[in-house]
């Protein structure tokens, strides 16, 4: 995994970020794991007015990743935009409680490890500019989990879409809530308010101890909380929640999504009183049944797990499938 630590304004950032992926003979384009066609062109194009509206910083990044690596910011624009839009590919696990002092969130990452080494861990110190943050992606600009200065974390998990619309896809929505927002109540009303282009769930947890899923698409969004019954919440790669229900596509390839969704449930019916954090770890490594177990010759494996615990602000992360590799705390990460 690539650590970077960005500091400045958007463009700033942007800018310095690509030149030096460029002195090192990296270019971006060279790493995209789809065919950039006249589909996605043309969709990115139609969403483009909803970031000038809604999110112009986000465009001031990516203009200077494009400046920085000498290529036009379309070309960018055209694979951020229509990512998690346009034939999905990543397959997540997510889940939230609160026991005690520990309120988690942890968030298993399902891609593709042909490009793991291209997965980044990127502390964004905005100064003033937006919430600090950092966050884990598979790509560049657009977070696929995450933690901020104020405590508020949200992972994601993407859903193949039945609709699609024009607007925000889920890795800039989640972004944008860790710059803009500080409760899961305020992530929950900007939801509300931004056209959103993707489908997908949104698991999220705050210093208050509310820890929520939002499954949502262009047309709709149903949330549940954890409570007592049950004491979770739980989200993977399709929807569960009734009025979601009706946009579930069915007969694809969703990587045993309903298997880990069972794995979580189960976990949590047998130990649901075990420490927190070691309860967490013991879900995401498989050790209630399957969640990260994937054959990598079939071009499939957790590539990240991430477990926040916003009661006490500690991270710990797992750099590769947790079943093999241990997780480490991240102490690098400030506090508001």
């Amino acid at each position: 995994m690539y650590h970077a630590r960005f500091k400045g304004n958007h463009y700033e950032i942007g800018l310095k970020w690509g030149t030096r992926l460029l002195k090192h003979g990296k270019f971006l384009l060279d790493h995209v794991p789809f065919e950039i066609s006249q589909e996605r062109l043309a969709f990115a194009e139609k969403c483009r007015p909803f970031y000038e509206k809604w999110y112009p910083e986000v465009l001031e990044e990516i203009r200077g990743i494009a400046d920085g690596q000498r290529i036009e910011p379309s070309e960018l624009e055209t694979v951020l935009f229509s990512m998690y839009c346009i034939m999905p590919e990543n397959k997540c696990s997510c889940f939230a409680f609160k026991s005690g002092e520990h309120i988690i969130l942890a968030r298993n990452s399902d891609f593709l490890p042909e490009i793991e080494k291209l997965n980044m861990n990127c502390i964004y110190m905005l100064g003033g500019r937006g919430n600090n943050f950092q966050g884990n992606t598979t790509a560049f600009v657009e977070m696929e989990d995450g933690i901020n200065e104020y405590g508020l974390a949200v992972g994601l998990t993407s859903v193949y879409p039945k609709c699609l619309g024009y607007g925000l896809n889920a890795g800039m929505l989640l972004r944008y809530g860790l710059e803009r927002c500080k409760t899961v109540d305020g992530f929950l009303e900007m939801l509300k308010h931004i056209p959103i282009a993707s489908s997908q769930t949104f698991t999220a947890v705050d210093t208050t101890g509310k820890a929520a899923v939002i499954e949502c698409n262009s047309e709709k969004m149903e949330v549940c909380y954890a409570g007592d019954k049950p004491p979770f919440v739980s989200a993977v790669n399709e929807f569960y929640l009734e009025g979601m229900k009706t946009y579930q596509v069915h007969g694809i390839d969703n990587w045993n999504a309903e298997e880990r969704y069972k794995t979580i449930r189960t976990a949590f019916c047998r130990d649901g009183k075990k420490a927190a954090v070691p309860l967490a770890a013991d879900i995401l490594s498989g050790k209630y049944g399957f969640i990260c177990q994937y054959d990598r010759k079939t071009g499939k494996d957790t590539v990240w797990s991430v477990i926040y615990d916003v009661g006490i602000k500690k991270i710990y992360r797992c750099e590769g499938n947790p079943s093999r590799k241990r997780y480490t705390e991240d102490k690098r990460f400030t506090f508001e």
